[in-house]
């Protein structure tokens, strides 16, 4: 296993980086935001710089990421054990105030993306950045491991006429970025004009998955409580714009799939037939019934299934979501429902369509089209992202 060095090691041992960040500072962080050695990033900073480090700055879900689902927001406070003041860019407002920001002179972004567009911690760190030049406030990444690997990517380019806050920009849904080059995409083709440094990682490589960097993994939100679930959620995040449970109230979210309509044991022989027609490969569906304890269909019995994962460099989890919730519309038929906004701060928009970025895939879905169009709306545009992805990476 290799000794990967995140940002907020390397940080920590360097003197140098630690001169350069001058003036009072401001932490954007979360319950993942760890070093090593499981010591939280405010613990360090506290340490490094003393009464200069004053502000810290929360993305969706809070400081300890206890907060469940989207719209629910989380409080500005002073925490009595850390003594700091905090605040929430989930709140009345998804960028920082320049009120909230005054007096700093230098703020560090230390948040664990999961590599996947609709994850909302890209956005509040492009926000950030953005409020942070308008203030002339320098900006320091600490770089971590992008978890399911920084070599595939994978589904539609979303397009313009349907950003929201999950989803600010042209990218697929499974963007192979870490957050170091997600700032370089930043300033290199959204124009954000600040200075910003990328403390890179040490030892890690493109291929890596998360459980290959020696890096503790500390859940980033909520619904995120393993890499398992992390390597699905490109694809089974698609279900929060349904009806059907994507397993929030259990303790596989994104892992378990159902609802209660679902006889898993008759309806896994379609399934089968037509993942095999789409050669999608590397995973087994094991039916099964579970309740959820929140969320869709509380204390109510679904059947479904469990995505176990028996080839994760053959999986591909946007396109097998995709063939499953096409499959699954056509099972369910009239109990199949699209949500109905609003949903992340959007109100006109469905949903699944920003969940999407398009709306052409929920056409798909409900045309029940092949396979090879779904590949066709993947393919539109994704050559000129790879081009632009190629100038701004960090890591072989």
């Amino acid at each position: 296993m290799a000794n990967v060095q995140v940002g907020l090691d390397i940080l920590a041992k360097s003197k140098r980086l630690q001169a350069n960040l001058g003036g009072k500072i401001g932490y954007l962080c979360n319950s993942a935001s760890i070093d090593g050695n499981i010591t939280h990033g405010i613990l360090i900073l506290k340490k490094l710089f003393n009464k200069r480090f004053q502000k810290v700055f929360t993305p969706q879900h809070g400081l300890f990421a206890d907060v469940q689902d989207n719209m629910l927001e989380s409080d500005h406070y002073e925490d009595p054990n850390l003594n700091i003041k905090i605040y929430s860019l989930y709140s009345e407002t998804r960028s920082p105030k320049p009120e909230w920001l005054d007096g700093l002179g230098h703020l560090i972004i230390d948040l664990q993306d999961v590599g996947t567009r609709v994850y909302t911690y890209i956005y509040t760190v492009a926000l950030t950045i953005e409020a942070c030049a308008k203030q002339g406030i320098k900006v320091t990444i600490l770089d971590r491991p992008n978890p399911i690997g920084g070599k595939r990517v994978e589904g539609n380019i979303l397009k313009s006429d349907f950003s929201s806050f999950v989803g600010l920009y042209e990218l697929p849904m499974r963007h192979g970025l870490t957050i170091g080059e997600f700032s370089n995409y930043l300033t290199k083709y959204q124009g954000l004009d600040c200075e910003v440094e990328i403390v890179e990682l040490e030892n890690w490589q493109r291929s890596m998955y998360f459980d290959e960097t020696g890096v503790p993994w500390v859940q980033p939100s909520p619904n995120l409580p393993s890499l398992e679930t992390a390597l699905v959620y490109p694809g089974m995040v698609l279900f929060e714009g349904t009806n059907v449970s994507e397993g929030r109230g259990t303790v596989k979210p994104f892992e378990f799939i159902g609802h209660p309509d679902i006889e898993p044991f008759g309806f896994l022989d379609e399934l089968d037939k037509a993942f095999d027609e789409s050669d999608l490969r590397g995973f087994k569906l094991r039916p099964l019934v579970y309740q959820p304890t929140f969320h869709k269909f509380q204390d109510i019995v679904c059947g479904g299934f469990q995505i176990h994962l028996t080839d994760r460099d053959l999986f591909k989890p946007w396109h097998f979501s995709q063939v499953l919730m096409r499959e699954m519309a056509h099972y369910l038929g009239d109990k199949f429902e699209w949500l109905q906004p609003p949903y992340e701060y959007e109100y006109k928009l469905l949903p699944i369509d920003i969940l999407n970025g398009t709306d052409k895939i929920r056409q798909w879905v409900e045309n029940r089209g092949s396979f090879d169009t779904l590949l066709q709306i993947e393919a539109e545009g994704i050559e000129k992202f790879l081009d632009k992805r190629e100038d701004i990476l960090i890591y072989s």
